[in-house]
């Protein structure tokens, strides 16, 4: 039953798998240089010029509150889309699409905690746990 796979690209941050539903993802990028935006929030570093496209680039580490960490060779820069906005997304690694069964995917725990507003679920494949990103929360916020 088809139906029932969702397909997510996995990435890292820290020690952490997360995924996003590959019907956001457009591709996946190495890191690259960036010009900045005057007053924008913190978490947004600059906008890319992919493709003619001007792309506004987050780090997703700072959004989510989590320890900043300098870029490095696996540094990348997923480039999503959801309700028309692009969007690139600074994650330490990319490494893979996963197929994930609905039934492995528990709702996230109710928090006040601000950063697990952005999260969607929770899969469990292989042993390993994968926090499921809600992109338009993401966005919205």
């Amino acid at each position: 039953m088809a139906s029932d796979l969702n397909k997510y690209v996995i990435f890292k941050l820290i020690d952490e798998y997360y995924g996003l539903d590959i019907e956001n993802v457009i591709s996946v990028e190495k890191m690259q240089e960036f010009t900045r935006i005057p007053n924008a929030p913190s978490y947004v570093r600059g906008v890319i010029n992919l493709r003619g496209e001007v792309i506004p680039v987050i780090d997703l580490r700072e959004k989510l509150g989590l320890e900043l960490k300098s870029t490095d060779e696996n540094t990348r820069i997923i480039i999503v889309s959801e309700s028309e906005i692009n969007l690139g997304i600074i994650v330490d690694s990319s490494s893979e699409v996963l197929e994930i069964q609905r039934s492995l995917i528990d709702k996230p725990l109710a928090s006040e905690e601000e950063s697990n507003n952005y999260l969607k679920g929770i899969g469990k494949v292989d042993g390993r746990l994968i926090i499921i990103i809600d992109l338009e929360k993401l966005i919205e916020a």
